[in-house]
């Protein structure tokens, strides 16, 4: 049997001081593989300098382009106006950012949020993208390809997938969506970058029913079922906060994650289960593909019909 690896990564670090003080536990304990960082978001600042004081090495950036919350919301690092709704903050909705925003500016934005992490000397590791805007999955108006070529450009490892798990909540039942990640993972073969086998969700809501020993059961289970191959799933930690309890949809579930990473259970599932805990230093020594074979994917993709 191949091994198990699995990267456990904290989003939305630099979000708000209740997100921040989650993360930074979990990282000082090594609960979790890794966190990616915000920089528009108003916790930014307290996130990086505690990643600079520390020499914080497993740190990713959180390509952001949405500010979903009314309770917390931030602006582009570079100001232009289809970055922006009526409000003047960024988009509250993915498919809003994908009918507004113009490519050239999500660039420039894109660019801006990697310097704000350089200037603060953070030894980034890889980068995602914070609600998945940049993956056209509201209007079919993707950004990746840009994203794929900068992540090159950068010399880091980017959160796609080469593969869809059959029982994933979310991925699963997009329609197309092997053909969607056929193309986008060749793509970012073909450009030299390194991504994981497999991204694994979970919902970010609070179910009907749903309790935090019911949660903890489903992610338990998820360990064991875990696919071979290098796995990512994500989380968004943070400790209870009265405000962002009331203000926040399903700033619970947020609880709930924090508390998990801490649960002894788990940590033995993860054991039990033979599963390796790793980050994206792995993924850049054994997630490339061979660039020949990728753009031979890539080409065989983009002539079927």
């Amino acid at each position: 049997m191949s091994p198990k690896h699995l990267i456990i990564n904290c989003d939305d670090f630099g979000q708000s001081p209740p997100m921040n003080k989650a993360i930074m536990h979990l990282l000082e304990e090594r609960k979790v593989s890794s966190a990616t960082i915000m920089a528009p978001a108003p916790g930014f600042e307290e996130a990086a300098e505690w990643c600079k004081r520390r020499g914080q090495a497993n740190i990713g950036l959180h390509l952001t382009l949405t500010s979903e919350f009314d309770a917390i919301r931030w602006k582009s690092l570079t100001g232009d106006h289809s970055l922006h709704d009526e409000s003047g903050y960024m988009h509250k909705t993915v498919e809003e950012f994908e009918r507004s925003a113009d490519t050239g500016a999500v660039m420039k934005e894109i660019n801006a949020q990697y310097e704000a992490a350089q200037r603060f000397n953070i030894p980034l590791t890889h980068v995602d993208n914070h609600m998945g805007s940049l993956y056209g999955m509201a209007t079919g108006r993707s950004h990746i390809p840009q994203a794929i070529r900068q992540c090159a450009r950068w010399k880091l490892p980017f959160r796609l997938f080469r593969k869809v798990h059959p029982s994933d909540p979310l991925l699963a039942t997009i329609p197309g969506v092997e053909r969607i990640v056929a193309k986008a993972s060749s793509l970012a073969g073909v450009f030299g970058v390194a991504i994981p086998d497999y991204l694994l969700s979970h919902p970010f809501h609070v179910l009907e029913g749903e309790t935090y020993e019911t949660f903890k059961q489903s992610m338990v289970e998820k360990m064991y079922d875990l696919p071979e191959g290098i796995s990512e799933t994500y989380i968004h930690p943070a400790v209870e906060d009265a405000r962002m309890l009331e203000e926040v949809p399903h700033w619970q579930k947020r609880v709930w994650e924090y508390r998990l990473m801490l649960d002894d259970d788990f940590a033995y599932a993860i054991k039990d289960a033979g599963v390796n805990l790793t980050d994206y230093t792995y993924i850049s020594k054994h997630g490339r593909a061979s660039r020949v074979g990728s753009a031979v994917t890539l080409v065989r993709e983009l002539l079927r019909k």
